[in-house]
């Protein structure tokens, strides 16, 4: 069973350790800072193993240079962005499985946020480790794919058991929950969710994982075929990545 820290770093990004005890060995994803990382290291006592890079964006990679520096570990990232992604030493891609002692992620591609952005799957502790492709009632914005692409990622991990947990890298629940409820206000889980993370946010804990479940229920870029979402938005009987570009173009204005 995997032991996984999450550290809040910069204004509002995750950066998660995951320990496989057995083997006494750890992964860091998406280190943007080096040093707090390397302080839960030290308090815990682990050794860093590898980096894993979901994609190339400098809050997600970094760290990197100066974690390889310092403990020798290996970074394991998407082998389409080999030149984008410092100290890389292992490029993967869409099936690949990396072990973490005993215990194995599938890779996932995921472009859309990013043309190589890649997510990590870990099916037996069921967690996944997504980046900036799905995020709480929300997924990254388009920088460099489009739509459709973004959209058949996240058909991809629709398809996930329902209990996965999403361990994305930003705290943006709140305002994606704003912009849910002002194109599906109707939806009763989206209302009780939202007063749920409200009251977190006001201790200033996280809202950060949340499960494949309530991303179903309640995340209007899960919600495309949503009769009552596609009434809000005059989209109805729109094919469905029609649908979905909508609501990204919405949400980029929101």
């Amino acid at each position: 069973m995997l032991t996984i820290i999450q550290i809040p770093v910069l204004t509002d990004n995750y950066i998660y350790l995951i320990h496989e005890p057995a083997a006494g060995e750890t992964a860091v994803v998406d280190p943007a800072l080096a040093k707090p990382v390397l302080d839960v290291l030290d308090n815990k006592g682990w050794r860093l193993t590898c980096i894993l890079n979901t994609h190339h964006h400098w809050d997600h990679v970094g760290g990197n240079l100066e974690l390889k520096q310092k403990t020798g570990c290996k970074v394991i990232a998407p082998q389409s962005d080999r030149d984008r992604i410092p100290g890389i030493d292992t490029g993967v891609g869409e099936d690949d499985v990396i072990m973490l002692g005993a215990c194995s992620a599938r890779v996932i591609s995921t472009p859309g946020h990013t043309s190589g952005h890649i997510v990590y799957y870990f099916a037996e502790d069921n967690a996944l480790f997504c980046g900036d492709t799905l995020f709480a009632m929300g997924c990254g914005r388009l920088f460099e794919g489009t739509a459709e692409q973004m959209w058949n990622s996240l058909q991809k991990l629709k398809t996930l058991p329902a209990s996965t947990r999403i361990y994305c890298t930003h705290e943006y629940t709140q305002t994606n929950g704003r912009f849910a409820l002002s194109v599906e206000p109707d939806n009763r889980q989206l209302q009780q969710r939202m007063k749920v993370v409200n009251q977190l946010r006001e201790k200033h804990l996280p809202t950060v994982p949340s499960t494949l479940e309530q991303e179903l229920a309640t995340n209007p870029f899960f919600r495309e075929n949503s009769p009552a979402l596609q009434a809000v938005i005059n989209m109805m009987d729109r094919p469905q990545v029609e649908v979905f570009a909508e609501i990204r173009r919405l949400k980029d204005k929101f």
